[in-house]
C-alpha cells in the first residue's frame, strides 16, 4: 500500500522502541529498572490531591463538552496571573494558548513560523527537534554541544548559523541532560538573537526563539532563567512552552500552554482549530482552580522535587563510585528536571559471548538483559550512535530500585572486556 512520502520516511521514537522491549520483558517476569521514559510513576508521584478533587468535581458537574479552541478563559486568566506573580512575565489572556500538553504547542510553533527549506537551529542533544524539522520540511542546523558546557549550546556555538535562520529551539532545564542555562550563557544568546534581528529588513522573517521551560519549577540548587526577564527586547521574538505535565507530575492529565507574541500565538490558535489538540475541559477547569493560588504549586513542588533530587543524587553518587573504582564512566550532576546524564565508555568492548559493543544502542540492550537497567542513548536525541552518553530518567522508579540496580549495573559493566 502506498503512503505519503512524509509517512514513508517518518522515523519512530527510539525511546518508545526501547521502552516497549523493557515492558515486554517485565511482563515476562524480568526485574528491570526502567530509566527510559520521561514519565512519572503515578503511584510514587501522584498528582496533587486538590487537582485530583477538582478534576473529579468538574466531571460530576458535567463539564464534558468542547472547551474553546484556545483554552478556557478561566485557565488563561489563572496562567496569566501565575506568570506575572511567579515569574515576572506579563502576558495577557490573548497571548496564551492552552493545549493537550506541550507537544501541540511545539508543533504549532514550527508550523506557524517555518516554511519548507527555512533554517531551524537546535542543539544536540535535544528532544524531538529533528522530528519537528522533518514534519515541517525545514533545513535543520543541528549544533553539537559538549560535556564541558553541560551539553548546552553557547552563543559562540550558535553564531555561525543564525544568518537567515527563522527559528532557534532551546530548552532549560534540558531534556535529556538535566542541565540548565546560567544567566550569562542565556544573556549572550539573547544578545546574539537581538543583534541578528536588528540586522534584518522588514521583509525578512525574524529569528524566533522557542523556549521550552516545561521543567522550570523542577530546579535544585540553580535559578531558572528565561529570555524576556534577561532582556525585554526578547518578548517580540520568544515563544514559551510550559504546562503542568512535569511540575505537577501530571503527564497524563494533558494540560499545557504556550505564550508569546500575539501575531504568532493567533496563528497557532488558528492552526490547532483544525487539529483539535485542546486539553480536556474538566482538566482545564480543575487546573484553573488549582492555579488560582500559587501556594498550591509551590507546596506540591517543594516535596516533589526534593524526592526527585534524592533519587538523582543516589544515581549520580553510584556512578561516581564506579568511576572511583576504575570503571570508564562519568555523570553530570543534575541541576533540574528528572534526568541524569551518564557516560558509559564501553565502545568496542566485548560481552562474555564475544559480541562487540559497536554503538550506544548495543550497550543499551546489553544492559537491559545483563544489568537490569534500561537507559536511553543520546542517539535518540540526535547524537551519533558512537557517542556513549545516555539519559537516565528517575521519575518511574523508586530510590530503593535505584539502590538495588546499581550493583547489577556495575557487575554487567565489569563483564565487558
Amino acid at each position: 500500500m502506498k503512503v505519503s512520502k512524509l509517512a514513508a520516511n517518518l522515523v519512530g521514537s527510539e525511546i518508545v522502541k526501547i521502552g516497549n522491549e523493557v515492558n515486554d520483558m517485565k511482563a515476562n517476569g524480568a526485574e528491570i529498572a526502567n530509566l527510559t521514559i520521561g514519565d512519572l510513576d503515578s503511584n510514587l508521584y501522584p498528582i496533587p490531591q486538590l487537582l485530583k478533587d477538582e478534576i473529579a468535581k468538574a466531571y460530576e458537574e458535567n463539564q464534558t463538552n468542547y472547551p474553546p479552541a484556545n483554552g478556557l478563559l478561566s485557565l488563561r486568566k489563572s496562567v496569566s496571573n501565575y506568570l506575572q506573580n511567579d515569574w515576572n512575565l506579563n502576558y495577557s489572556t490573548d497571548e496564551i494558548l492552552i493545549t493537550a500538553g506541550a507537544r501541540p504547542i511545539i508543533y504549532a510553533i514550527y508550523k506557524s513560523i517555518v516554511d519548507p527549506g527555512d533554517k531551524v537551529i537546535y542543539p544536540i542533544p535535544s528532544w524531538n527537534n529533528n522530528h519537528y524539522c522533518y514534519l515541517t520540511s525545514a533545513t535543520e542546523i543541528a549544533v553539537k554541544t559538549t560535556a564541558e558546557n553541560n551539553f548546552l549550546p553557547t552563543a559562540e556555538d550558535l553564531k555561525p548559523h543564525v544568518k537567515g535562520a527563522v527559528l532557534l529551539s532551546l530548552c532549560s532545564p534540558l531534556n535529556p541532560t538535566g542541565t540548565m542555562f546560567t544567566k550569562n550563557q542565556l544573556t549572550e544568546i539573547c544578545d546574539l538573537i537581538i543583534a541578528e534581528n536588528e540586522s534584518r529588513t522588514e521583509d525578512e522573517k525574524p529569528l524566533y526563539l522557542i523556549y521550552d521551560q516545561i521543567y522550570c519549577n523542577l530546579t535544585f540548587d540553580n535559578e531558572h532563567v528565561d529570555p524576556v526577564n534577561i532582556n525585554p527586547k526578547m518578548k517580540e521574538f520568544t515563544i514559551y512552552v510550559d504546562g503542568i505535565s512535569k511540575c505537577l507530575a501530571a503527564t497524563g492529565v494533558r494540560v499545557g500552554w504556550g505564550f508569546g507574541p500575539q501575531i504568532i500565538v493567533d496563528k497557532m490558535k488558528a492552526l490547532l482549530t483544525h487539529v483539535g489538540a485542546w486539553a480536556p475541559k474538566p482538566e482545564q477547569v480543575a487546573t484553573a482552580k488549582f492555579y488560582e493560588n500559587s501556594s498550591n504549586i509551590s507546596d506540591f513542588v517543594e516535596i516533589f522535587k526534593d524526592n526527585l533530587q534524592t533519587s538523582l543524587e543516589v544515581l549520580h553518587n553510584g556512578i561516581q563510585q564506579m568511576k572511583n573504582d576504575g570503571l570508564p564512566v562519568e555523570s553530570i550532576k543534575a541541576m533540574g528536571a528528572m534526568y541524569l546524564t551518564i557516560e558509559l565508555n564501553y565502545l568496542g568492548k566485548k560481552t562474555s559471548d564475544g559480541q562487540m559493543i559497536q554503538n550506544s544502542t548495543d550497550l543499551v540492550f546489553y544492559l537491559i538483559k545483563e544489568g537490569g537497567v534500561a537507559l536511553v542513548p543520546f542517539s535518540a536525541f540526535g547524537a551519533e550512535k558512537s557517542e556513549m552518553w545516555f539519559r537516565a530518567s528517575v521519575g518511574g522508579v523508586s530510590k530503593e530500585e535505584i539502590v538495588n540496580m546499581l550493583p547489577k549495573l556495575q557487575n554487567a559493566l565489569e563483564k565487558l572486556t
